[in-house]
Order: C-alpha cells, then structure tokens, then sequence
C-alpha cells in the first residue's frame, strides 16, 4: 500500500478539531481521548505534536488571538486604532465563548497573544502614554471585551411577561432576547465609545501638552 502523501495528523488539523469539541460542548468536555476519538487517532499520537492538554488548549486559545487585527496600530490614530482592536478583538472571542476563560488568565507564552500584546502596548506608548498608564489602558479594554463576549445580557431575560409582573419597570424585559443582537452589539458599542472618548479627554489634558512641549520648534 502506498504510504500518504501527508501525515494523518498534524498540529493544525489537532487545533482546529480541539476548538470545535470545545465550541460545542465547552472546556470541561475537552479530554485527549475525546479529541483522539474525533480525530480517529489513538491517544499517544496527540502527543507527537503536544506535550500535554494545557499545550493544546494554549495552541487552541493562540489560534483564536491570531484572528484579531491590530494592524490599524501602524496606520492610525492611537484611539481609532484601539477601537478597531477592541472590536476585532470581541468578534474573535464571540465567535468562540467558551475559550474565553482560559484566554483571560493571559497571554502566559502564546505566541500570537504576546504579539498582540506588544502590538497594542507599543502603539500606545509610541502615542506618548506612559508605559504605566499603557498597561492600564490596555488591560481596561482587554477587561471590557472579555466581559463583553462571555454572554449575552438580552439572553439573560426569559421570554415570560408574567415573570416580571412584580417589577414594574421590566415591564418589557421579555422582550430583551428576541432582540440579542441589537442589545449586545449597541451596549458594546456605548461601553467602547464611552471608553475611548474619556481616554482622548485624558490623553489631550496630559499627555499632548507634554508632546506639544517636546516637539522640536
């Protein structure tokens, strides 16, 4: 019998098989002999490519952060280029909720998570915010969209007026669910835009009069 011309398993085909068991039915229901059997592999070949499940799940969360664009950094404005990352950002963990609580532990030593990282942190202190206060901001907005994309408000209210006949201003809260995606996306967006336009009223009252005093005449 000829042998294949590419190997049965690799690292990509791993990941991508991973992200979708844990899609479907969560991180508690990844286990290698789940992931095996979904491959159609034996156990012990998994970990030809991966030392251990940590490293495939950290393979599967990096695959995630690869997806967000943090490119406007070197094209933009430092405050549009936030918002764009914020909302790549966001669209990449909604897309894949159930990651989400191993992706917030960190970036630990995932590759396209450091590379985000720098890339975010470097446009703002490139902008003249104090590496500190980079850290700040950066970690705020990394706050604010893993929140965002852990669940849904309007999916939190049950479509049962008579549920909330003792509370009399959510009158219309059964209402709330059939409207998800205006609800999330439009609180988003008020919570980002919120954001961002309290750190230009920071940036332009301390750091542009220290840049505008630095600039060469």
């Amino acid at each position: 019998m000829p042998r294949p011309r590419q190997a049965l398993l690799t690292r990509d085909r791993i990941v991508t098989t991973a992200l979708g068991l844990i899609d479907a039915d969560g991180l508690g229901a990844l286990s290698t002999r789940r992931l095996a059997a979904a491959l159609g592999v034996q156990g012990p070949s998994l970990y030809n490519h991966f030392a251990t499940k940590d490293a495939i799940l950290d393979a599967v969360a990096d695959s995630v952060t690869a997806t967000v664009d943090v490119s406007a950094f070197s094209r933009v404005d430092w405050c549009e280029a936030l918002g764009h990352w914020a909302r790549s950002y966001r669209a990449a963990l909604a897309a894949h909720p159930n990651i989400v609580p191993y992706l917030a532990q960190g970036p630990g030593r995932r590759p396209a998570a450091l590379a985000m990282a720098d890339a975010v942190y470097g446009g703002l202190v490139g902008a003249g915010w104090p590496p500190a206060r980079a850290t700040h901001i950066g970690a705020a907005l990394r706050y604010y969209v893993a929140g965002s994309a852990l669940g849904s408000f309007a999916r939190g209210f049950v479509e049962d007026p008579a549920l909330y006949a003792a509370h009399p201003h959510l009158s219309q809260a059964h209402r709330l669910a059939g409207h998800q995606h205006s609800v999330d996306e439009g609180a988003f967006t008020l919570g980002l835009d919120a954001l961002l336009h309290g750190l230009r009223a920071e940036y332009e009252r301390t750091v542009a009069p220290l840049e505008r005093a630095a600039a060469p005449e």
